[in-house]
């Protein structure tokens, strides 16, 4: 499964989605530019957190809010982590090794 993506969505159910490519098709190309929509609104998040956090007017409810959204972004940006770290080339004295010290859906393949 070395040619394997995790992509940066899921499927049914939550299940992690895999695409079996070179890297340069059109889902690739799509899913790189899924990665970096989500990646910049972690960071409008990040942003938009502490302009909340500044300001002592902000509610416990604005703050839920923020922080739901905070945890969805948090799961994409780990999941762009794990895809883009799968992708890795594996060093020549790592290849042989067989505790990779990988965990997650690709490690257990």
């Amino acid at each position: 499964m070395k040619d394997v993506r995790l992509l940066p969505w899921t499927g049914q159910g939550g299940k992690p989605c895999y695409l079996d490519t070179d890297g340069t098709g059109y889902l690739s190309r799509v899913a790189d530019t899924v990665e970096r929509v989500q990646l910049g609104m972690a960071g409008d998040l990040l942003d938009h957190a502490d302009e909340m956090l500044a300001d002592r007017r902000t509610t416990p409810a604005q703050l839920r809010f923020l922080l739901a959204r905070m945890s969805e972004a948090l799961t994409d940006t780990r999941r762009i982590a794990e895809s883009r770290g799968a992708r890795l080339p594996v060093p020549a004295c790592e290849e042989s090794d067989d505790n990779d010290g990988l965990t997650g859906p690709l490690s257990q393949a």
